[in-house]
């Protein structure tokens, strides 16, 4: 099956808007997505494609993970998530089974087409500090993205507690994609409880990357934003 999955997607690709995405993606020698190999299909078309798979057993799924190809390993992500929402008991597999794959969900938007909606959910509902800590803690740069990105369904909830620890211990992260999850995260957080995004602002504003800051304050009045910019930094 994973065959015909990957000859659908290949048919429906582009190959200037896979030349396009290919240097928005930074495929290039020493950039994050170094090596990347993209055919050029959006992610609405890749989005209906993958619907049909659903169904899809794990062996299937992990074939579109495992391709050199960005839109099959998105495909496959994006039917993951759909057999999530479908699926309403051994929803534990599929996060098993998403966890085991995180070496393939390897640039930002597989992690936050995905992360959100499998491992958020599930944490919503299910919280375990173990993997939160096993992610979060991870030399890759995409299991860390991984970790704060998926509070994005605790925040949408009300529950901002998580984001703010995990964006307090990712301040001294080296890694520019971290920063603006972090700054993004914040941001949310400020929708739901902008008392909560100033408190951590007052706090640590000194030793945030300019990037996450840039980030949180984005929605804050002229005068808010300003203020922060200005404050000096201890980097």
């Amino acid at each position: 099956m994973s065959e015909i999955w990957k000859s659908e997607i290949n048919e429906a690709g582009s190959a200037d808007k896979a030349k396009i995405l290919s240097r928005f993606f930074k495929t290039g020698k020493g950039e994050y997505g170094e090596g990347d190999i993209f055919v050029g299909v959006t992610v609405p078309v890749n989005r209906e494609i993958a619907k049909k798979y659903s169904e899809a057993d794990f062996s299937t799924i992990k074939s579109m993970l495992d391709s050199p190809i960005h839109e099959h390993r998105l495909s496959g992500l994006l039917a993951l998530v759909q057999k999530y929402k479908k699926q309403k008991n051994n929803r534990t597999d599929i996060v098993k089974f998403y966890l085991s794959q995180t070496k393939n969900i390897n640039n930002w938007d597989l992690v936050d087409l995905s992360a959100p909606y499998i491992l958020g959910e599930y944490l919503n509902a299910n919280y375990d500090q173990s993997i939160i800590d096993q992610l979060s803690n991870s030399q890759s740069m995409w299991e860390r993205r991984i970790a704060i990105v998926s509070t994005l369904t605790m925040i949408r909830k009300n529950n901002i507690d998580l984001a703010l620890k995990l964006s307090e211990k990712y301040l001294t992260d080296t890694q520019p994609l971290i920063h603006k999850a972090t700054g993004w995260i914040l941001r949310e957080v400020g929708k739901k409880d902008e008392k909560s995004l100033i408190d951590f602002l007052d706090k640590h504003t000194p030793i945030m990357p300019r990037t996450a800051l840039r980030y949180a304050i984005e929605r804050l009045g002229k005068d808010t934003r300003t203020h922060y910019i200005n404050i000096p930094r201890q980097l």
